[in-house]
């Protein structure tokens, strides 16, 4: 009888034990998570939102490696779709789940079901997967009006029920605001909140003070300029270089803002210090350039696309801040990832993305100096090939093209010569379309072929046969060539100083 007590309580002893162990070790993990997302969260970054309205999307497993390849840390979804939040599990991926609008009748009539909504799509996956945020809702005062009084209890039972589940410090609750619930947005000390919002956006600022969450806002400096022309000038809107006499001043303060984003931003600042509110951050949840538009949108171009998201990765990892809060930089999730092929009318809608669905880039963005963000960035070096899957005949008109009218150097796919092997017309076009395309200095629609050709970051060279994209690198100093400077010089000079290795 002795020994079965002795024998029992030991056992208690190492049930003990291993639970003891098994607590501390997962609350040891949650700690460490805590410590890396406040610490990652200080410094700006710039994220990706990720819209589904894409035809042949990739499946999740390869939106994260794709994500991955990208450098992309942080991402905004429209909704908590479970097989991407399997996908992300274990990655360093940060991402921003949301509540879709036609959800906010359940979740904000019911803590009952807030708190099942928090137990299915945040702590099932937390924290393998990183969730840091929940955006409740998108846009709801100025697209559902109707549901604006459900907007707060509905973020309110979402909250405490991540207090149940003690991971209110860790995730955010807030939702993102179009910019239109700010009137007189310039000059920027001018603006305050649509009045007719008051009832909501008082307890909702009090809210994100008091559990530190920001203030998400969609800022499109594209619509502030298509409804402003003539008085909003488009250099201010794609952050370029201005002289002084070009830079909006705030004759209120005498603040100099060179670009409308700053102005944006700092609208909002003022109109929630209009409501006593001085200590919650702004995030800007999506903000972008369309690539294509229709007639009535003649600056929805590659061209402006290219240089507003490149400008705006640069603004946001140079921490400058705004005029109005210097030692403030909004972080930003650029609209979109991917062009949402099946939006409806009109045309930019579905032309606001980085990449196509089959993830080639729309355009390259200019953003040297930026880290490893993106690897379409031009800093990396990219190469364009003939497509899988495309007829011989019409790929060898292509061909044909690109090596007369198109003058590609294509002297290195003769009989006898290293890149003739394996001699079929998929491999000659690849070389063909390559050399064209770093011909003409890897500019938007050089590598396009009618279809036919794709750009990838992978170096297609093969045995003794070296790309044109690959030979802009010295094999005696390795040396890159500045790819401004390729895109200024004649063809033949880029290959003589190749030829010579440039210092």
């Amino acid at each position: 009888m002795a020994d079965s007590k002795l024998t029992t309580f030991l056992i208690s002893i190492i049930f003990f034990y291993f639970t003891v162990t098994s607590t501390a070790k997962s609350s040891n993990l949650v700690r460490e998570i805590k410590q890396q997302s406040q610490q990652e969260d200080k410094e700006p970054f710039v994220g990706v939102n990720i819209g589904t309205d894409v035809s042949n999307l990739l499946s999740p497993a390869d939106l994260v490696s794709f994500l991955q390849g990208q450098k992309i840390s942080h991402i905004r979804l429209y909704d908590a779709n479970p097989d991407i939040l399997k996908a992300l599990a274990k990655t360093k991926i940060r991402v921003i789940i949301s509540v879709p609008n036609n959800q906010l009748l359940a979740i904000g009539s019911s803590n009952t079901t807030a708190a099942s909504w928090i137990g299915r799509n945040v702590v099932a996956y937390y924290p393998q997967t990183l969730i840091t945020a929940i955006a409740v809702g998108d846009e709801v005062l100025t697209t559902v009006p109707s549901s604006a009084p459900l907007l707060l209890p509905a973020i309110q039972s979402l909250y405490n029920a991540l207090v149940a589940a003690n991971l209110h410090t860790q995730i955010k609750v807030s939702t993102p605001n179009a910019a239109s619930i700010i009137l007189d947005t310039f000059p920027p000390s001018q603006a305050f909140f649509n009045q007719s919002w008051t009832s909501v956006m008082v307890p909702l600022l009090q809210f994100l003070s008091r559990t530190g969450s920001p203030l998400m806002m969609n800022l499109y400096p594209y619509y502030v300029f298509m409804e402003n022309k003539g008085v909003v000038p488009l250099d201010n809107s794609l952050f370029k270089p201005l002289t002084p006499s070009k830079e909006m001043v705030d004759p209120n303060t005498l603040l100099h803002y060179t670009n409308v984003l700053d102005a944006m931003i700092d609208a909002a600042y003022v109109s929630m210090k209009n409501l006593n509110v001085t200590d919650v951050v702004v995030l800007v949840t999506e903000s972008g350039w369309p690539s294509k538009g229709d007639s009535k949108e003649p600056y929805a171009t590659v061209d402006n696309a290219d240089t507003y998201n490149s400008n705006l990765i640069k603004h946001v990892l140079d921490r400058s801040g705004t005029p109005l809060h210097p030692e403030i930089t909004s972080s930003v999730y650029i609209y979109e990832l991917f062009n949402e092929d099946l939006r409806s009318p009109p045309v930019s809608e579905a032309n606001w993305g980085l990449f196509y669905s089959n993830s080639t880039p729309v355009y390259l963005l200019h953003v040297s100096g930026s880290g490893t963000f993106l690897a379409n960035d031009t800093t990396n070096q990219t190469y364009c090939i003939a497509m899988d899957g495309v007829d011989s005949k019409t790929l060898q008109a292509a061909l044909d093209w690109a090596c007369g009218p198109g003058r590609a150097n294509c002297s290195e796919i003769q009989p006898g010569e290293d890149c003739y092997q394996p001699n079929n017309v998929k491999n000659h076009a690849s070389y063909a379309f390559d050399s064209y395309y770093q011909k003409e200095g890897r500019a938007p629609g050089s590598c396009d072929f009618k279809g036919m050709a794709m750009i990838t970051t992978t170096d297609p060279s093969h045995g003794s046969c070296v790309f044109p994209g690959s030979k802009k690198v010295s094999n005696k100093t390795r040396t890159v060539v500045n790819s401004t400077e390729i895109a200024e010089m004649p063809y033949q000079r880029v290959e003589s100083l190749v030829n010579e290795g440039v210092d």
